[in-house]
């Protein structure tokens, strides 16, 4: 990292940070508006998996060409953000199903969440900040 309060991350420095956090933001569009769901999520092979049930958010995402994905973390020095760009697949394969189940992505609350979804990157971004003072004072 460098002393400036925003870096971007490498490829694998964003892969790394994902793999770190559980916890993310998928954003589909759903009757040409804009959605955003929480979602708890595995890294996998350099995808990111997650569950779900039937509803908006599966056919959102399965539906368009391209998704959305955000997860970020800080404390009180610094933070990071890693955006990944790319197309939902909804696992249906015996072989995929028992891929993505090696991930032991747990949903956190019920109902229950048969479906499991990967976003296929097409493109992964991420940055770092460093907080310090307002520096348009």
């Amino acid at each position: 990292m460098t002393d400036e309060p925003v870096s971007f991350l490498s490829e694998d420095e964003s892969w790394n940070r994902l793999s770190g956090v559980a916890l993310g933001r998928l954003v589909t569009s759903f009757a040409d508006e804009p959605e955003i769901f929480p979602v708890n999520f595995a890294v996998q092979d350099r995808t990111v998996l997650f569950r779900t049930a039937e509803g908006t958010k599966l056919f959102s995402a399965v539906a368009h060409r391209t998704v959305v994905f955000e997860a970020d973390d800080h404390n009180v020095a610094e933070g990071w953000s890693v955006i990944v760009r790319g197309r939902a697949k909804l696992m249906k394969t015996d072989a995929e199903i028992a891929q993505a189940e090696r991930a032991q992505v747990m949903p956190w609350t019920g109902p229950p969440k048969p479906h499991y979804v990967r976003v296929i990157p097409s493109e992964i971004t991420g940055r770092h900040f460093k907080f310090g003072p307002d520096l348009g004072s």
